[in-house]
């Protein structure tokens, strides 16, 4: 019988959210949904929603939580098996509204220090065009500051200034901190602690067998 694991993943900004979130939708039978992806999809096919959307995004503003909760509510009613959230929710509010029409089994929550996450992205650089991240210390290129598949100029994203960080995750900690506490509160939440990504992993990945079925080999 099918596992039915219907999920969302939590991290800061730098706590590897994006290389788990791949991993888990690598090996784990479950659609993976990104906020971003979503706005992206509803603004470029100029839907009502994207439309809506583009105007707040324009103005440096959030996107209201009625908005937010509806485009969400959208993209997982058609859903038919596991899924797992990515960038949503973000505030109580949300949470509040979502848990109402749509529950979920369990919250995955990354904890990676953020002195740590500062420190790694100082050595962090992108291919833009493709997204793929290099890191000078564990992760680095072949050829100096180039992409390993296209040989293409590597560059170092504004946001991965350390003090722009420092303030990001200042931002994301007081606006998580509800969120988690809501989900710890319904007794979802499920930490998993580490300094990398692959340690994190190994702590993951056995506790996801448990709950979810793997993607079966074409």
């Amino acid at each position: 019988m099918s596992k039915l694991f219907r999920a969302l993943i939590m991290g800061a900004p730098g706590s590897g959210k994006g290389t788990i979130s791949g991993r888990i939708t690598k090996f784990f039978d479950t659609t993976h949904l990104s906020t971003g992806d979503v706005l992206r999809n509803n603004i470029e096919k100029l839907t009502p929603l994207g439309i809506e959307a583009e105007t707040y995004i324009r103005k440096g503003s959030l996107v209201p939580d009625d908005s937010m909760v509806k485009c969400i509510l959208e993209e997982i009613k058609d859903i038919k098996g596991s899924f797992l959230l990515d960038g949503f929710p973000r505030t109580k509010t949300q949470a509040e509204k979502l848990w109402e029409v749509q529950k979920i089994e369990s919250v995955i929550n990354l904890v990676v220090p953020y002195e740590l996450i500062v420190e790694r992205v100082k050595l962090r650089y992108v291919h833009m065009p493709s997204g793929r991240v290099y890191n000078l210390d564990y992760n680095p290129p072949k050829e100096p500051m180039k992409d390993d598949v296209t040989g293409e100029p590597l560059i170092k994203r504004q946001d991965d200034d350390p003090d722009i960080l420092t303030k990001r995750l200042q931002v994301y900690d007081n606006e998580t901190k509800p969120v988690l506490e809501f989900y710890k509160e319904k007794g979802i939440l499920n930490e998993f602690q580490g300094n990398t990504s692959n340690e994190i992993w190994a702590k993951l990945k056995p506790w996801l067998e448990e709950h979810m079925d793997l993607k079966q080999e074409e």
